[in-house]
């Protein structure tokens, strides 16, 4: 049994770390990197990519600000700079295991504000079933907003879906399976882990309590407030980046809408920050708003490289925090605002 675990285990980092980087060797294979480089030194605009930034640390705030507020109704109370600090360690370190920052931002709250691990966990699925509530109805508006400009494309290129799929390479169809198939994977290993925790009554009690808090939740306009702000704050981490190029800067709010949702659906796929899935995605949708290959390429590279640069930057500054932070069990009366 120690030996399935420990093989599990090391698929669970090998695997990701494998299908991220053969997606990323495939599409930069003969990349030319000195003249990215160029890119970066001399024809990217920094303003617009620092303006991004601060927006990629609001999202994640604002999520450790909603976690507190979904806590309080089962009686746990814990403080806003744990909280806080439990979100930007929990995305640092799903950059090394896929979805481990889940477990782990619960174990940093029952470790600094004796918070129940079940509890937090059960509160971890709420917050992603109303993420993936807000997903779809970003999604939805998307695709209405685009109807027209897909319309247009296809008229005036006399272009049909037959011939988009035929213009796809072998090699795309290939990672677009391999992604496939990661899901699947992940989707059946979570099936044959979840009845671990169903064999824990407490466990079980509660997960199904903070599924239910939402119900709990004292100032629901504020926790609405805080889930569009991620979401907001995640897209203009995202669209802003979009000044910072030639060839991006023209597209608009909706195309970038657009490529936002893509790449947001992409980063399912189970490898570190969604590298390679983003990419291939995001890179794809550039080119169909005729984005020159290399140039989508530089786009999606740089990008996603300086947002995951700031993960790892909020991650280190949450485990220094988090060394200077006493561990106690705090009453309603103790905590911060």
């Amino acid at each position: 049994m120690g030996t399935k675990k420990l093989l599990y285990n090391i698929v669970k980092i090998v695997l990701p770390l494998i299908l991220g980087g053969g997606i990323l060797y495939w599409m930069y294979r003969g990349f030319d990197f000195v003249q990215m480089r160029k890119v970066v030194m001399n024809e990217m605009d920094w303003t617009w990519m620092l303006l991004s930034m601060p927006f990629g640390i609001l999202a994640q705030t604002f999520r450790g600000w909603r976690w507190k507020q979904v806590l309080e109704p089962m009686g746990e109370q814990t403080r806003n700079s744990v909280c806080v600090n439990s979100i930007f360690l929990s995305y640092a370190v799903s950059l090394v295991i896929p979805r481990v920052g889940e477990f782990a931002r619960c174990g940093v709250l029952n470790r600094y504000d004796k918070v129940s691990f079940p509890k937090a966990l059960g509160t971890v699925v709420t917050e992603r079933a109303v993420d993936t509530v807000i997903v779809l109805l970003i999604t939805a508006v998307a695709i209405l907003s685009q109807i027209k400009v897909f319309t247009n494309f296809f008229f005036r290129t006399g272009t049909s879906v037959d011939n988009i799929f035929n213009k796809f390479s072998a090699t795309g169809w290939l990672v677009t399976g391999i992604c496939a198939l990661a899901v699947v994977i992940l989707l059946y290993i979570i099936r044959r882990h979840i009845p671990i925790y169903k064999k824990v009554k407490d466990t079980l009690a509660g997960i199904w309590q903070g599924v239910i808090s939402v119900k709990g939740v004292k100032n629901m306009p504020l926790f609405l407030f805080y889930s569009v702000a991620i979401w907001g704050s995640y897209f203009l981490h995202f669209y802003l980046t979009f000044f910072c190029f030639e060839e991006t800067s023209p597209l608009g709010v909706t195309s970038a809408l657009v490529c936002f949702v893509v790449g947001s659906i992409a980063v399912i796929v189970p490898t570190p920050n969604g590298a390679g899935p983003w990419h291939f995605a995001v890179k794809t949708m550039l080119i169909i708003y005729g984005v020159a290959e290399v140039r989508a390429l530089y786009f999606v590279l740089i990008v996603h490289t300086l947002q995951t640069l700031l993960v790892i930057l909020l991650g280190v500054y949450a485990w220094i925090a988090l060394a200077f932070t006493h561990k106690e069990e705090l009453k309603p009366s103790n905590v911060d605002n």
